[in-house]
């Protein structure tokens, strides 16, 4: 192996040391990867960016973005391999990309506010795709997003073209027969018209989101969050008071749980 020890790196070593792990008597490890193999670590490495995003940590922010540059780089490494693409045309092309969108950068075009900006952005992300109809913009959206995060994608793009609700008000009914629809095919007891209304009122959930500002993703987080808490503190009381969760009647666990609620509310 031929490789410059260093006190710092840059992008160009990262570059060699993929090179070097993935050349024959490099690392079995990675000379066996191929893009479907470490898909799910190109997942895991964005979350744990998100992570280190919402805990405010920067020393694990810095480390962890490192990581998912080794997965661009990894990615980029294999097409290289294969005589398709590498690194640096990765680079030009959202460096291409960010010049397009950004006219009122480095070309003539007006853009004073972050809302016309991004009226530009998208619009030029249309042109720029072929995409001549709403609908196909709609169809761009990856499907592999987390549902939420789709919804709220193509609810956007439908407002774009004017299909949306004037006010919250509009959408907070949608939700409410939503529900209605549901509890109906609960009772008429049809597995599949369960899952599509179940389906269909969380899409309207999300609607609502989009009116009172609010992301859907980070909202359901965030009440993830607050579940485990409050349940913590509820299993906790049980212990202490010599309360057997399993066989507690459901009075006995809301009370704790309204009695947990309160205790954190009033801590926050």
């Amino acid at each position: 192996m031929s490789f410059s020890f260093k006190s710092r790196y840059g992008i160009e070593d990262l570059l060699e040391i993929m090179a070097l792990l993935r050349s024959p008597g490099g690392c079995p490890w990675d000379i066996e990867q191929d893009h479907l193999s470490i898909r799910e670590n190109l997942i895991e490495e964005t979350y744990e960016v998100l992570d280190a995003i919402d805990s405010g940590d920067t020393e694990n922010l810095r480390e962890e973005l490192g990581d998912l540059l080794l997965q661009v780089v990894f990615h980029s490494r294999m097409e290289q391999e294969a005589g398709s693409f590498d690194f640096n045309d990765v680079c030009h092309d959202i460096c291409h990309k960010l010049i397009i969108r950004h006219p009122h950068v480095f070309a003539d075009v007006q853009a004073d506010t972050p809302e016309e900006v991004l009226r530009n952005w998208n619009e030029i992300k249309q042109q720029t795709k072929g995409q001549k109809t709403a609908t196909e913009s709609m169809v761009s959206v990856p499907k592999g997003f987390p549902a939420l995060m789709r919804a709220e994608k193509i609810q956007k793009k439908a407002s774009r073209v004017g299909f949306d609700w004037t006010e919250t008000e509009g959408a907070m009914e949608k939700l409410t027969e939503e529900i209605g629809e549901l509890r109906e095919a609960i009772a008429a007891g049809e597995q599949s018209a369960i899952e599509d209304e179940f389906g269909d009122l969380l899409f309207a959930a999300v609607n609502v989101s989009r009116f009172v500002h609010v992301k859907p993703e980070t909202a359901l987080a965030h009440a993830c969050d607050k579940f485990v808490a409050r349940f913590s503190l509820v299993e906790q009381m049980a212990a202490q008071r010599g309360i057997d969760m399993q066989s507690a009647t459901l009075e006995q666990l809301d009370t704790l749980w309204d009695e947990a609620k309160l205790i954190l509310v009033n801590a926050e």
